[in-house]
């Protein structure tokens, strides 16, 4: 023997080829034996998906501790063949959890070739809803604003389609707005007759299905003109023997009305009274009252807002 000559490249190959025999007969070996181990193993849920929808995400694995041969326990670790835990559910649950032991039947069947010792995962929650559909009718915002001061929308707004279609949950279908409200794009004031798509806009998207996704809103916009009628205000309810004047004399309406109505509206139809008896005493004024107006006629002001009444001496 010469330890300290140098060895050769053969040598150590040779070495080498006998630490792979040595190791693959200690694994052969050790994968012969039995072991028990903690591992997570897959489950599934069955359900009627026509009748059913789970409102939160189901669990994917649970914990058990298993006893198996090393092949088997390589098997189940690189989840080759394996074969989920199926737990049936086949109506609304009174419960929304499944405790371990219960899941031990269903474990059982699914391990092919292990033992199972115990269920280490202690609850299993979940949480399942009736599944349901409700037809909504579709309106547009009441309170919002849609044209400029100069501009009015004409006649009813048509919404195409006029009804949408929910599919989900039932606690979540039923809290949906019903009629359904659809509001235009913030900052967009309309000056013309227009046609707009709006989205279905509604929380919990990713668990209910609407049967469309966006509605189109058809907008009849008319264009406003703004005109002025001077007119002497009529004074009542003046007890007799009182003689009195106003200041100022006339008073005059501002109003508008639509651009192609102007030359039927008949301008002799607004009357304004000063009703005598509601004269304030402090200031001896009267507050203007409109009390006819021609139909068509909007947003009408009439100034000033108080008229002076004035005793008239005998």
């Amino acid at each position: 023997m010469r330890p300290f000559q140098p060895r050769t490249k053969q040598y150590w190959r040779i070495v080498l080829l006998c630490f792979v025999a040595a190791s693959t007969f200690w694994l052969l070996n050790a994968l012969n034996k039995s072991y028990s181990t903690q591992t997570s193993y897959p489950i599934r849920f069955v359900y009627d998906q026509r009748r059913l929808i789970p409102v939160t995400p189901l669990p994917q694995e649970v914990n058990i501790n298993v006893t198996g041969t090393g092949w088997k326990l390589l098997r189940k670790t690189l989840r080759l063949e394996l074969q989920p835990a199926e737990i049936y559910i086949r109506s609304v649950p009174r419960n929304n959890f499944l405790l371990g032991s219960a899941l031990r039947p269903a474990l059982v069947n699914a391990l092919d070739g292990l033992q199972l010792n115990f269920v280490v995962t202690d609850t299993v929650y979940f949480n399942f809803d009736a599944k349901v559909s409700e037809r909504i009718p579709l309106r547009l915002e009441p309170n919002q604003t849609l044209t400029d001061e100069n501009h009015v929308v004409v006649g009813p707004v048509r919404i195409t389609p006029d009804s949408v279609t929910f599919t989900g949950p039932s606690s979540l279908v039923d809290s949906l707005p019903n009629p359904f409200t659809l509001r235009l794009p913030e900052g967009e004031e309309l000056t013309e007759t227009s046609s707009i798509s709006v989205p279905i806009d509604y929380n919990y998207e990713s668990l209910i299905n609407s049967s469309v996704e966006e509605a189109e809103v058809a907008v009849t916009v008319k264009t406003l003109v703004q005109q002025e009628r001077q007119l002497t205000p009529e004074l009542i309810n003046v007890p007799e023997g009182v003689r009195v004047s106003i200041r100022p004399p006339l008073a005059m309406v501002r109003y508008q009305v639509l651009q192609d109505s102007v030359p039927l509206l008949n301008r002799n139809l607004f009357r304004v009274i000063l009703n005598y008896s509601k004269l304030n005493p402090q200031d001896s004024t009267i507050v203007p009252e409109l009390v006819q107006k021609p139909i068509g006629t909007r947003r009408l002001l009439v100034w000033p807002d108080r008229f002076k009444v004035v005793e008239v001496e005998r």
